[in-house]
């Protein structure tokens, strides 16, 4: 086995390690959800280096809130009973009725719109503050038009710039 070959061994990620995650995790958001007394449906996934569990079909209650800070926080909490239980940071990725993938439409537009801004006007313009994840998404975008970004601030005020070429 080659070098590179060992490196890719070592970083590439563990699926039943991911698996069980997924079901820490959904074991975790039930448990919830039963607390709280909403319905809704679990599934879980794996999605390249991390795992992801969505909350579908969701009846009764807010678990989104505004701008996604319910869902977020409700990530971090779950985040942290998966480290609880199995000794090892999370890179879980939550969804509740299908906001992340809406959300991320919504940035996928906003980097390309604002990136030929920037293109049309030669200025660099700043965006409002994101999370990482939809940080994320915006330099992917702006990329993608050819244009490159960066992010500036400190969480939770982090924004992403857009410069000219």
């Amino acid at each position: 086995m080659t070098e590179a070959e060992k490196e890719t061994v070592k970083t590439a990620p563990d699926l039943a390690a991911l698996e069980q995650e997924g079901e820490v995790a959904a074991d975790y958001i039930e448990g919830l959800l039963d607390i709280a007394d909403i319905d809704g449906d679990i599934d879980m996934d794996v999605e390249g280096d991390r795992a992801v569990v969505s909350v579908v079909d969701v009846k009764g209650g807010d678990l989104v809130g505004a701008n996604g800070e319910v869902l977020e926080a409700i990530q971090e909490l779950t985040r942290l009973a998966v480290h609880r239980q199995t000794g090892q940071r999370s890179r879980l990725m939550l969804d509740i009725a299908g906001y992340r993938d809406h959300r991320r439409a919504e940035l996928r537009d906003l980097g390309t719109k604002v990136a030929a801004d920037v293109r049309d006007s030669g200025e660099p313009k700043a965006l409002q503050p994101m999370t990482p994840f939809e940080r994320k998404i915006v330099h992917d975008a702006v990329a993608a038009a050819g244009l490159r970004s960066e992010s500036e601030g400190e969480e939770p005020r982090r924004f992403v710039v857009v410069l000219p070429a």
